[in-house]
């Protein structure tokens, strides 16, 4: 595996190579981003991994300086996985200036749900996925990029954006690794220390519980919506919201669309101790 931190080596490296598949990380891998990189093999001639802690999507409260940095163990993990070239910049070399030009996503779709409590994080996100697209795939054509659909909301924000600006690149979604209890695989996993490991999984079961009652019809989606909240409240968490949604553009849908089998999705957000975590279920 070839490791570089300029874009010019970048570049250099992706050279006559062919078309590049790609998977953008912040580090702290998992079995989830390893996942990306096996897809990513089957999607391009040079499979390309970056490894960027990204200030701009970080608030000001946020763990940024404590965001877990495990360089060699990923470093490890990707040359096994049969990653060629990792791109590792520094913050001068992705940001050698202050980034003042941004991408602003769509608000109807980037301040929903993970946007109404982290104000401007898809902002942050789309300005560093603009950039690492330009520095992967600038003088390639075009390719693939990898995004896991854990993060559901931003996969399709990344989607909508290629899609606006006519990028040459494949958005490939990956489905969510799990652990054997259901828990969605995440580096935020590795805050929940022995207790809150255990209790974790309850996130994803009551999104299922959500989906299969929200599917029934037992009652109005507002009102199984509250119930799923407020059983999340009384096991100990701090639930921002959980929601059924539809999957072409993330609004409520109505109780007919509902009732005809529309595609639709789960989706939740909550804190167990100091810990956010984040899950979807497709039904």
């Amino acid at each position: 595996m070839q490791i570089v931190h300029t874009i010019a080596d970048l570049r250099s490296a992706l050279a006559s190579r062919g078309k590049p598949a790609f998977v953008a990380t912040m580090g702290n891998l998992h079995a989830g981003h390893m996942s990306l990189v096996r897809s990513a093999q089957q999607h391009g001639d040079v499979v390309v991994a970056s490894i960027f802690v990204n200030r701009l999507q970080f608030l000001p409260h946020e763990d940024f300086d404590s965001y877990p940095r495990t360089w060699d163990a990923d470093c490890a993990k990707l040359e096994s996985e049969g990653c060629n070239v990792l791109f590792a910049p520094r913050e001068h070399d992705l940001y050698p200036e202050p980034q003042v030009f941004k991408v602003q996503p769509d608000a109807r779709l980037a301040d929903i749900l993970e946007g109404e409590f982290r104000p401007g994080f898809f902002t942050g996100v789309c300005t560093v996925v603009m950039k690492l697209f330009s520095c992967v795939f600038g003088t390639t054509g075009g390719g693939a990029a990898m995004f896991g659909m854990k993060d559901y909301q931003q996969l399709m924000v990344i989607r909508r954006m290629v899609e606006q600006f006519a990028m040459p690149i494949d958005i490939v979604a990956v489905p969510s690794a799990r652990a054997d209890d259901g828990l969605a695989l995440s580096s935020r996993n590795g805050y929940l220390n022995a207790e809150e490991r255990q209790r974790a999984m309850v996130l994803s079961r009551t999104l299922h519980q959500l989906s299969e009652q929200a599917r029934a019809g037992k009652a109005d989606l507002a009102a199984l919506e509250a119930a799923a909240m407020q059983s999340l409240r009384d096991l100990g968490w701090q639930p921002d919201y959980l929601t059924v949604r539809q999957r072409s553009d993330l609004l409520s849908p109505t109780a007919d669309s509902v009732q005809a089998g529309a595609p639709l999705v789960a989706l939740g957000a909550a804190r167990l101790g100091s810990t956010r975590l984040i899950d979807n279920l497709e039904f």
